[in-house]
């Protein structure tokens, strides 16, 4: 079955999954266990509450990074845990979740996958119900659920386990692909990757691929970094997006539009 735990640090573990190249996890302490991200359906939710339920019987918490399908439709199986985002988590979520489950289950059944597809089309994502505390007591072990600034989307989370040097970081980081710059906001990604790395962590999960420790950040953090010089450039109209396109590191950024 897809899905293998990787031990990131003591009691935080990362769970892999071939699909998408997700990553979720789960931090342990000695009253609770915090899960953070929930998979990208009602089923794929409940294979993650029940691998969960094979680690711990701890009472759980949930903390969502941001409102993509991937990371959060799966909520629903860990109810009545409380689901821990930021405010704007939410109301992106209750704006855009019909539209993403329509376009990602015509994904799915378009590449032969149909029960994922069905899966994903009966899917109705449960929005976070409390707002994102600044650290959460795990029972001796507080963990701090952190915006740092804006990148991936307008809305990332990150959560940082500074007992083990651990940082969850959504998919502010991507390791195996390039960052998905869909919702970016490009001119200001660099600038949260520098507050994660001020975090001083020993090793940075993403939302995507395998678990990375600071150099690989700064490596991307550069990238981005020349991504939003280029950015800058075709919105002041001295570079064409063409051009941009041509130069950037990175595939498929979305241009500003020029008057």
């Amino acid at each position: 079955m897809d899905g293998r735990w990787v031990e990131v640090g003591d009691g935080v573990l990362a769970r892999r999954y071939t699909e998408l190249d997700l990553t979720v996890g789960l931090v342990l302490g000695a009253e609770r266990a915090l899960v953070v991200d929930t998979r990208g359906d009602a089923g794929q939710g409940a294979e993650l509450a029940a691998a969960v339920r094979e680690l711990t019987a701890l009472p759980l918490t949930v903390a969502i990074t941001h409102a993509h399908f991937d990371h959060c439709f799966g909520t629903a199986a860990f109810a009545p845990a409380p689901v821990h985002a930021l405010p704007r988590c939410r109301a992106v979520l209750a704006a855009t979740a019909a539209a993403q489950r329509t376009r990602w289950a015509a994904y799915y059944r378009d590449h032969g996958d149909h029960g994922t597809a069905d899966a994903l089309a009966t899917t109705e994502p449960p929005l976070p119900d409390a707002d994102a505390p600044a650290t959460l007591d795990l029972g001796g072990r507080p963990v701090e659920l952190l915006h740092l600034g804006r990148g991936h989307t307008d809305h990332d989370l990150v959560v940082a386990v500074p007992d083990a040097g651990v940082v969850f970081a959504g998919d502010l980081v991507e390791q195996g692909a390039p960052p998905d710059l869909e919702d970016a906001i490009v001119p200001e990604w660099p600038a949260t990757l520098d507050a994660l790395l001020a975090l001083r962590p020993r090793t940075v999960v993403p939302g995507h691929g395998d678990p990375v420790g600071p150099t690989f950040v700064a490596g991307q953090r550069a990238e981005l970094a020349e991504v939003a010089a280029l950015h800058a450039a075709v919105a002041a109209g001295t570079l064409s997006a063409a051009d941009a396109t041509r130069r950037s590191p990175y595939p498929r950024v979305p241009w500003p539009e020029r008057p």
